[in-house]
């Protein structure tokens, strides 16, 4: 037994004795050294990469006198990457590297790379030099990690700024109105009041409704008035009989016309005409008598108030008040305004017939840019409008000419959250991350937000901000984020990149399956097709 322990002892001295003979050896035992990387397939995480190498010299590898230098490399189609140099010192060189034993040890170094196109599809491997004196050998090139995983890159980064809407009306609700006026206290209707010049129009306005084949009457009123001197239930009876006596007035003033019973309704007072016309009208002190009538809503208090001024009252009695005692006979029309069609031939044909509203309808309805343009810019020279001045920048953004984007939003005048969010994205596109961030903070606009925070790695708050949302964004949000059920589920379009992303979820959830077939869904797009052949997340599935 002695024997053998004596036999034993001495091959493992002989062992160390060739493995530390000589730094060249090291070079010959290379195939001993473990090397290990944290992530095994590199990331390229907001334009970087960075991972974790470990390194483990086995004893009686290290020559004491030796000093290693190891150069990790990223080498991909088209070049390659070096970062420094780490250096590394046996345990008897008077150096300030750092120290491997020769009872063995592990090094553990961060590395890092800026992510040149091309490292989709590379490898990371080291290469080491011994040197001894004014000797070198160089170690065999060891493989460390496959990459770079670019999932990331396919968020759609454009920004999403939508278009200012227009106020079209389809249909415009308008109104034709006579009146009739009455003596004070009287409910009668003088004959004269009939052909009274509001009265004629009123009629003149009810045929032209009726030969108009937009417009169509669709309902009629009798709304009748006291004016609000003298006591409240006074003018309530007063305001009464008459609403019954211009209900009678109503039907001769439309005869022989295909108008229908109207609707009858008595006010009493009429404060809020009273208030009306004094705004109107030169009478001094009327800022004063207004300043009553918001002051106190009791109408005896209100009238009390105003007789004490009595040289006002007086001007009152003569240009407001009988101006009050009043019944209203009121067309209610619905008018139809251009259809979609006539529209767009009007844009051909005779586009001066196009006010703000219409110009800015007519620009959602037509397909070329160019044309938007041109009525954007027509709305802007003819009204001022600046809803047309922010659109232009939407059509400008969504050509991708940047600069003139930024130059038109620059001319925005009204400083509101759609013009933030719209600044927040050309500030994303002209990559100040950091400026789009506190733009679409003021816009309350996560979805852009979300863009900036894939964009910069923080795939957390990404997922957090698109939870719940559908679209190709929300679903890389999730996916990034660890979660391909969710990210499946927000996938709604059947479209090529939305079938791409399907079959990287397949991929990791180890579905060979999946894979085939959402890839040659996706192969449809050649970009996609030549991104799938070097594209990491397929590697074991080629």
């Amino acid at each position: 037994m002695k024997r053998m322990n004596r036999i034993l002892t001495a091959a493992a001295l002989i062992a160390g004795a060739v493995a530390c003979s000589s730094p060249a050896k090291m070079a010959e035992m290379a195939e001993n050294v473990k090397v290990t990387c944290d992530p095994e397939v590199l990331e390229v995480i907001a334009g970087e990469i960075d991972a974790t190498v470990s390194v483990t010299y086995p004893a009686d590898y290290f020559h004491p006198q030796a000093i290693l230098e190891v150069t990790p490399v990223i080498v991909f189609e088209g070049g390659e990457a070096a970062m420094p140099v780490f250096t590394y010192q046996g345990e008897k060189v008077k150096d300030n590297y750092k120290v491997v034993s020769s009872d063995g040890q592990t090094v553990t170094e961060k590395i890092h790379f800026d992510y040149e196109e091309g490292m989709e599809a590379s490898h990371l491997e080291l290469r080491g030099v011994v040197k001894h004196k004014n000797k070198t050998w160089n170690l065999p090139v060891k493989k460390v990690a496959d990459g770079c995983n670019t999932t990331y890159m396919l968020v759609e980064a454009g920004g999403n700024v939508p278009f200012k809407t227009d106020n079209y009306q389809e249909v415009i609700r308008e109104t034709a109105e006579g009146q009739i006026l009455y003596s004070i206290g009287s409910a009668e209707v003088a004959g004269k009041e009939l052909s009274n010049e509001s009265i004629k129009n009123f009629q003149a306005a009810l045929d032209e409704i009726s030969k108009n084949e937009r417009k169509t009457l669709v309902g009629t009123e009798v709304v009748a008035y006291a004016s609000p001197d003298g006591g409240k239930d006074l003018n309530a009876k007063l305001s009464d009989r008459r609403s019954e006596s211009a209900d009678k007035a109503f039907d001769k003033v439309v005869k022989g016309k295909n108008v229908a019973d109207p609707s009858v309704r008595s006010v009493g007072q009429d404060w809020e005409g009273f208030q009306e016309l004094v705004a109107k009208s030169d009478i001094q002190d009327k800022d004063l008598i207004l300043r009553v009538l918001s002051m106190y809503s009791d109408p005896a208090v209100r009238e009390s108030e105003i007789k004490n001024m009595s040289e006002v009252y007086t001007s009152l009695k003569s240009s407001v008040l009988p101006e009050l005692r009043r019944a209203r006979f009121i067309a209610n029309v619905e008018y139809k305004n251009y259809t979609p069609e006539e529209l767009l031939q009007l844009v051909d044909d005779n586009i001066r017939a196009l006010d703000e509203e219409s110009l800015l309808r007519a620009a959602s309805l037509v397909d070329s840019p160019d044309k938007k343009l041109t009525l954007y810019k027509r709305a802007i020279v003819e009204y001022d409008s600046d809803r047309a001045r922010f659109n232009t920048g939407v059509v400008l953004l969504q050509q991708g000419k940047l600069a003139e984007a930024k130059k038109a939003f620059a001319g925005v005048k009204e400083q509101d959250e759609a013009l933030q969010n719209a600044l927040g994205v050309i500030a994303m596109n002209e990559g100040r991350s950091d400026d789009a961030a506190k733009l679409f903070k003021k816009s309350g606009n996560e979805t852009n937000q979300a863009v900036v925070d894939i964009l910069g790695g923080n795939y957390a708050k990404a997922a957090q901000e698109l939870a719940g949302e559908k679209g190709f964004n929300a679903a890389l949000a999730q996916l990034l984020n660890d979660d391909p059920q969710k990210a499946s589920a927000a996938l709604t379009c059947d479209c090529p990149k939305a079938n791409y992303l399907r079959a990287i979820i397949a991929a990791r959830q180890g579905d060979a399956e999946g894979v085939a077939k959402y890839l040659e869904k996706a192969k449809k797009d050649s970009a996609l097709a030549a991104r799938a052949e070097k594209d990491v997340e397929f590697a074991q599935y080629r």
